[in-house]
């Protein structure tokens, strides 16, 4: 890890946690949650199909196409309109920790989806730690509030939608150049989206704080988020780039807890570590 890794890896961490913050920002203020997802796709799109054209990235993905709406629809389009929706009524530290059950639903998944993955020991005993710090959160932090839990079962549809994303692009897309998928999948969620964000376009303009947050969702957190992390995945490569996945969900705790206030229960800390140690446990040390 030379110095410009670590500067990437500290930039991609912070930048892919604080995400969440923007999102609840952002509904807050009143902006509809899938006119906030379609509104950072379609920023994220347009920052970067130059420069994936200028890399000749989006050749060969013709023949793509079903991989590319399925990535599409499980890394981009659906999460990111179901944890705006799940924001309205849950904190965005709890959706943090929530998405970052994400490795533990990619170990489950792959036993199953790809060849040659097993239910080892470790495996399992990583997954029951993990789900058993999902049952505390769910279990006492939301405590059967129903709207919470709407909130919190979202949120975690949209988590295992992530999941199901790094399985497609190692079957079918693994071998392409990360910025031409990413680039079509925006592209294409801003097609899919634009139905749904004009039937819930704002009928006044939003909050300044609203607007500010769906630029940084846009900008930072999407386009100058994806860049930031394939050139970690450049400098250090893909394993010790996937530890951010560790790292993303306590960037996101503090800065909902510092910024707006959230509050973090004993609850909250123990089902993250659970989480996390489950997640680190059950993927062998790293994200698979």
């Amino acid at each position: 890890m030379t110095a410009r890794a670590w500067t990437l890896f500290v930039l991609s961490s912070v930048i892919w946690g604080v995400p969440y913050l923007f999102i609840k920002v952002a509904v807050d203020a009143g902006v509809p949650p899938a006119f906030v997802a379609w509104s950072r796709i379609v920023l994220a799109a347009a920052l970067l199909l130059p420069l994936a054209i200028r890399r000749k990235a989006l050749h060969g993905l013709r023949d793509r196409a079903g991989a590319i709406f399925g990535y599409t629809a499980s890394e981009v389009a659906v999460p990111f309109v179901l944890i705006a929706v799940g924001e309205r009524y849950i904190t965005s530290s709890l959706a943090a920790i929530l998405v970052a059950t994400m490795p533990l639903m990619v170990a489950l998944l792959s036993v199953r989806l790809v060849p040659g993955e097993r239910l080892t020991g470790a495996r399992l005993a990583g997954l029951a730690t993990g789900f058993a710090g999902v049952v505390a959160l769910l279990g006492f932090d939301v405590a059967g509030r129903a709207s919470e839990l709407l909130g919190a079962a979202l949120v975690l549809v949209a988590t295992l939608g992530y999941a199901i994303a790094p399985i497609i692009v190692s079957r079918r897309l693994a071998d392409l150049d990360p910025l031409g998928p990413v680039t079509a999948s925006l592209l294409v969620a801003s097609v899919a989206l634009l139905p749904a964000a004009i039937a819930t376009w704002p009928h006044q303009i939003p909050a300044p704080s609203g607007l500010w947050a769906i630029a940084v969702l846009g900008v930072v957190c999407t386009a100058a988020g994806l860049i930031v992390f394939f050139r970690l995945i450049a400098a250090a490569g893909p394993g010790r780039a996937s530890v951010i996945t560790y790292v993303n969900p306590l960037v996101a705790v503090v800065v909902g807890v510092l910024a707006l206030g959230e509050r973090l229960t004993p609850v909250s800390i123990v089902g993250l570590v659970l989480i996390l140690a489950g997640s680190w446990i059950s993927t062998g040390g790293s994200h698979p």
